[in-house]
């Protein structure tokens, strides 16, 4: 079933509002990078995706996305914007996915190390250098199964 995005819901303290949208968010191991209870806006911090070792992780919906997770770096991030409306509050989340971008050179050399090539003699002992191409992520959007399961448990929390 699918919820629609933002919901509704009934709620007369914002500080009672906000914490329950907060341990939602934590009922998915995210950490919150940032909050700002003036513009209503929850971001968290990137969460590597849950594979099939990880089922008490909820941050991966699905077969496909648990799969794809256990094959492939995964990694998300939620947005959520608590908006006030008369009666209650208007809640949307947004949730985005990127893969790792691993370059080729980088998984070929043993370890990800480089060694130096110039063998003339020097009293620097530590041979290994670190990596010349830092890893990249490439966005793959949004992820609908992360966010109406999200939104589920939103309603959910304030349904009593």
């Amino acid at each position: 079933m699918t919820v629609s995005n933002p919901i509704q819901i009934t709620g007369t303290n914002q500080d009672v509002v906000w914490e329950r949208v907060v341990d939602t968010i934590h009922n998915y191991k995210f950490a919150i990078a940032r909050e700002n209870k003036l513009d209503g806006r929850i971001e968290t911090d990137y969460k590597v995706g849950a594979n099939f070792l990880e089922p008490w992780h909820g941050d991966t919906v699905g077969f496909d996305n648990r799969l794809e997770s256990s094959l492939q770096s995964i990694r998300r991030r939620v947005f959520v914007s608590v908006t006030p409306i008369e009666g209650g509050y208007l809640l949307g989340v947004e949730a985005f996915k990127e893969i790792e971008d691993v370059n080729t050179n980088t998984s070929t050399a043993p370890g990800g190390a480089t060694f130096q090539q110039d063998l003339s003699l020097r009293r620097d002992l530590n041979l290994v250098q670190e990596r010349s191409n830092p890893v990249g992520w490439i966005p793959r959007g949004r992820d609908p199964a992360l966010e109406q399961d999200l939104l589920d448990s939103l309603q959910l929390a304030f349904s009593n």
